[in-house]
């Protein structure tokens, strides 16, 4: 399932964090690629150490714990802390997946995560391309807002032809490792929601509630 989600952060913490990048010195992003991705990762990323980094990170591991529909989409075990990546003109990321595992703190990688942090307005390219059976999707989200999608993909970033392209990414461990039964136990969390705001707690919402409830004691991985 790809998913894109609005308003991650807030308009005060989008704020906050891009004043805190515009202050900080980044470095060349290949030192966090694998061995093949370094071949095509062609952007800087915020350094371990950095006093904006742990700022920008507390900033959005707050926001992800408090937002619902992440929570219901992405049934996150283990967050990866955020890496802040920062494209100039010229700059891309070619056609990669993701490592499956990852380590300090070691994980599976399930899920992967682009948070963007500037405005579509303010630069040209860049878009993230994801490729699927279905062929290739673009997308492009407004400053704060999130897709997340199978770490299992291939994808890639487009060139800045203009402005410069800020975005935090990260991986999930999920509690649900198949992301299929995470789209079913998905949809299923969002019709019983709907239901309940239009009729309440209704013998049809209870049913759906346990099935909800038992798929997702079947499901769960620790």
């Amino acid at each position: 399932m790809i998913l894109c989600i609005g308003n991650i952060l807030n308009p005060t913490e989008l704020e906050t964090t891009i004043a805190k990048l515009e202050m900080a010195e980044f470095v060349d992003g290949k030192a966090t690629a694998g061995w093949h991705a370094r071949q095509v990762k062609h952007n800087t990323q915020l350094p371990q150490g950095s006093p904006a980094l742990a700022i920008v990170r507390d900033i959005i591991d707050a926001a992800l714990q408090r937002h619902a529909l992440f929570q219901m989409a992405v049934r996150p075990y283990i967050v990866r802390p955020v890496t802040i990546s920062r494209y100039d003109i010229g700059m891309s990321y070619g056609t990669h997946i993701d490592n499956a595992l990852m380590y300090d703190p070691f994980m599976r990688s399930d899920v992967s995560m682009t948070i963007f942090l500037s405005d579509p307005t303010t630069y040209e390219g860049g878009e993230l391309i994801i490729e699927s059976t279905q062929g290739e999707v673009a997308f492009k989200l407004p400053a704060g807002s999130a897709i997340v999608y199978p770490s299992s993909t291939l994808h890639r970033v487009e060139a800045v032809t203009q402005g410069v392209r800020l975005a935090a990414v990260t991986w999930i461990q999920s509690l649900v490792r198949d992301p299929q039964q995470r789209e079913i136990l998905f949809d299923l969390d969002t019709a019983r929601q709907t239901l309940f705001e239009a009729s309440g707690k209704t013998p049809v919402f209870d049913l759906i509630s346990k099935s909800h409830a038992n798929l997702l004691r079947q499901w769960t991985e620790f």
